[in-house]
């Protein structure tokens, strides 16, 4: 299929539409500052579930903000290399395949004031803010922890609830026990060997909490509205699909931040970010479309930064959709697409495609002998006839730029598929619920997958395992696929690791797809040039002490 530029511009034409400035920005909407030091920031989106647990909110979104409130105890290096450093934990060590052994940093406060001790980290990793009534998984085989019945995502109190405990599970399937063998050591002991405990340890979603606050909060949802971590910043004020206001915390143990409070203001539409840019309404903006990166700095006082981060742009497949029930329409999907024409035309080269669902901070364990499904519309033809696809329709579920340039991707790569015969009918949906609705046949939805650290273990498992997303909805499954998962989880032989994973990439993009990845995700920022701040190649806005210190006050 070729697309000229004209033609590219006539699918975005209209989408987004800016202005120099706008009467409705002239009023800035905060009041006074009395001299405090106030970045504000107009996002896509705040929270995907209207809470601010880390658990609750595994998303692009949650990533963005929540680690300014909650950290785990291994840190990564989310401005350089991505490589694991001492964090709320000051040094580990391994006992064994399945224990680790955690020195706490001493001194930590949380934001109530409260010293962080091995109490709390092992509160933190217990049955009422993580797992539940869920069991650790002792080797017996792949599970699936299943959340579609509503009745049962109530918390009862403080327990968790059931959506948050599979979450857990998710991402400590083996956890055992934790151990407090004193007010600052704690020992982690896993059921099986794995060799991701530390990296497990350093995720979003594995933070430190408050044990008496959360106990007092007496109700989780009161709780998840305002978490009290150990996180540079605090909750001063949360309104949902709206504006979180955040508060420096002055005795994080990291130093207080330079800047006195972060406003994040919820503004979904492209055209109204830029704009209140261009005004002066903001500070910053994030999920600019590379086609408006001329139009932010056409402005004298501000600039665009950004690029690719660990995450990929993927569409996802229902197998159980009467047509992609068969794996050739899935393959045939997958070699439709011209990635590279949407990284030039969309991200004007700014981002690439990747070799499949990995990425090169996973080190040895990259296989670099795996590649996407090339672009072979004369193949995806082929595949279509022996499948005996006669041109019925399949579903494609599609929120309104939920990922920047979404519509607009979605849009081509419809065409794309329309001129090797698919019938790929957009729909419009307003949420994730109504993404996820099974009431009605699902065929295929975009979704993006990052890697929570640097094993395969963090994003293939996690996600597309016998316990991931995709197989909690009921999308796809596969028991080669399941029972791989598992080895690599417990495998402590590395060449045996790297096999396992080379086959599970073959299976779930080849043989058997549960998805197809379309490119490596940007990340862009509009912002003002006297900030001298750096961007993260992960989603997370990082606002510490050091990034931000020379705001102009």
């Amino acid at each position: 299929m070729n697309i000229s530029r004209r033609q590219w511009l006539a699918f975005t034409a209209g989408v987004i539409t800016t202005a120099v400035s706008t009467p409705g920005w002239a009023q800035h909407r905060d009041q006074p500052s009395g001299g405090k030091r106030i970045l504000r920031i107009a996002v896509s989106g705040i929270s995907n579930n209207g809470t601010l647990s880390t658990l609750r909110e595994q998303s692009n979104v949650g990533k963005r903000v929540l680690p300014s409130l909650l950290e785990p105890l291994i840190a990564m290096d989310v401005l350089g290399d991505l490589s694991l450093q001492p964090g709320l934990a000051q040094s580990w060590r391994r006992i064994d395949d399945k224990t680790i052994e955690i020195s706490l940093r001493r001194g930590v406060r949380f934001h109530n004031g409260d010293e962080m001790t091995a109490e709390d980290v092992a509160f933190s990793f217990g049955p009422d803010v993580m797992f539940g009534d869920t069991p650790p998984h002792r080797g017996e085989g792949a599970k699936t922890i299943r959340t579609d019945n509503a009745a049962a995502h109530r918390a009862s109190g403080t327990r968790c609830p059931a959506e948050v405990a599979a979450v857990g599970r998710r991402l400590w399937p083996s956890l055992e026990a934790v151990e407090v063998l004193d007010p600052y050591t704690v020992r982690f002991v896993n059921a099986v060997p794995d060799l991701t405990l530390e990296g497990r340890l350093a995720r979003m979603g594995c933070d430190i909490i408050s044990k008496r606050q959360y106990q007092e909060a007496g109700d989780w949802q009161a709780w998840a509205s305002a978490p009290v971590g150990t996180g540079p910043f605090k909750v001063k004020t949360y309104k949902k699909d709206q504006h979180l206001i955040l508060e420096k915390h002055a005795d994080y143990w990291g130093g207080a931040p330079e800047v006195d409070e972060v406003h994040f203001y919820e503004v979904p539409e492209v055209a109204s970010r830029i704009n209140g840019m261009l005004a002066g309404e903001y500070d910053f903006a994030t999920d600019i479309p590379t086609d408006q990166i001329k139009t932010i700095e056409s402005a004298s006082k501000l600039e665009a930064v950004g690029g690719p981060i660990i995450n990929h742009q993927i569409t996802c497949f229902d197998k159980h959709h009467p047509v992609l029930a068969d794996p050739r329409v899935r393959r045939a999907m997958a070699h439709a697409i011209d990635r590279q024409l949407i990284v030039e035309m969309m991200w004007g080269g700014r981002t690439v495609v990747p070799q499949g669902l990995q990425f090169e901070f996973y080190g040895e364990m990259f296989d670099r002998n795996h590649h996407t499904p090339e672009y072979n519309p004369e193949l995806a033809q082929r595949l279509l006839k022996e499948a005996g696809y006669q041109g019925e329709v399949i579903p494609y579920r599609v929120l309104n730029n939920y990922y920047t340039g979404q519509v607009q991707k979605a849009q081509i790569m419809v065409e794309m598929w329309r001129s090797v015969g698919l019938n790929v009918q957009m729909q419009m949906v307003e949420n994730w619920s109504q993404i996820y609705d099974a009431s009605s046949p699902r065929g295929i939805r975009d979704w993006s997958n990052s890697a929570g650290y640097n094993d395969p273990v963090s994003s293939l498992v996690n996600q597309h395992g016998p316990n991931g997303q995709q197989q909690q909805k009921g999308e796809w499954n596969n028991e080669e696929f399941n029972r791989l998962s598992g080895l690599l989880e417990t495998s402590t032989d590395p060449a045996e690791r790297q096999r396992v994973y080379a086959r599970m990439l073959r299976i779930a993009e080849y043989e058997d797809p549960a998805y197809l990845v379309v490119h490596q995700t940007a990340a862009f920022y509009a912002k003002r040039k006297d900030i001298h701040w750096k961007w993260s190649p992960t989603f997370y806005m990082d606002f510490r002490r050091g990034n931000t210190a020379e705001v102009s006050v």
